[in-house]
């Protein structure tokens, strides 16, 4: 019988920060680029000034979006992902990362033209302020591409906390247990509904201009057993346009300031 693993103290933060903050996107493949490609589109296929990305992990939709704006900004909260994302776009003109939290954004009121939000909010302090902020600093007419976990997927994606301990890994039908109960599981990260998502916005000076639930692209499934991984892909993508969107990994949302 094997002996149960022990973590080493790096393990246990690399596990902790996951919880926390999530994890961000270290390699790029084809779920990647089709989301590259609905910001894009969400922009009119390019920005014509300055780019925010809130929330930008180690930096690799930042610098993919470096060419298609006039000025890119990537803000992160944790330090030392903020470094590797300085790191990854310091060759790039104009591009900039600063290290600060979505509740307190340090720019001035309509300093943007178009702000991404990718998979971030369901991991602040205050969701509700989060989202104030990127209203404030937009400028009229511009745009917020919003990424967030759906409550309606069958697994939750960050993993739980059970008898005190962290557990990482796709979590089966949490999601669909009453609110509390979700909540007691998985404390560290908010899922959202489309109810949930109307409220964030309610009384804000904005007008959807898109919203749609849409599935993964299963890459390390097809990674490993291709021809399986990419009929899941095909059919569950044809899926996002039934009724069975609702069943999707993330919503995506496009947001305009009146």
């Amino acid at each position: 019988m094997n002996a149960p693993h022990t973590l080493h103290p790096s393990e246990e933060r690399d596990l902790d920060k996951a919880a926390r903050c999530g994890e961000p996107s270290y390699v790029w493949r084809a779920g990647q680029e089709r989301r590259l490609q609905m910001i894009l589109q969400a922009a009119g296929g390019k920005v014509q000034g300055r780019l925010l990305e809130n929330g930008c992990g180690v930096g690799m939709y930042a610098r993919r979006l470096a060419a298609h704006a006039g000025q890119v900004t990537g803000l992160e909260y944790d330090f030392e992902r903020a470094l590797q994302a300085r790191e990854a776009t310091q060759d790039l003109p104009g591009a900039a990362v600063l290290c600060a939290a979505g509740e307190f954004l340090p720019f001035p009121d309509n300093s943007m033209n178009f702000i991404l939000s990718h998979e971030v909010i369901e991991h602040v302090q205050d969701d509700r302020l989060a989202v104030s902020e990127m209203v404030r600093v937009l400028q009229p007419g511009g745009r917020i591409a919003l990424f967030v976990p759906n409550r309606g997927y069958p697994f939750e994606t960050h993993g739980i906390y059970w008898r005190g301990n962290y557990r990482f890994g796709n979590i089966p039908l949490v999601n669909y247990l009453p609110r509390r109960w979700r909540d007691r599981l998985a404390p560290h990260v908010r899922m959202y509904s489309q109810n949930d998502l109307r409220r964030l916005f309610d009384g804000l000076p904005v007008r959807l201009v898109r919203q749609q639930v849409i599935f993964g692209a299963y890459d390390n499934i097809i990674a490993r057993w291709a021809r399986l991984g990419k009929a899941l892909r095909f059919f569950l993508q044809w899926l996002e346009k039934t009724p069975l969107q609702h069943l999707g990994l993330s919503h995506f949302w496009v947001i305009e300031k009146l």
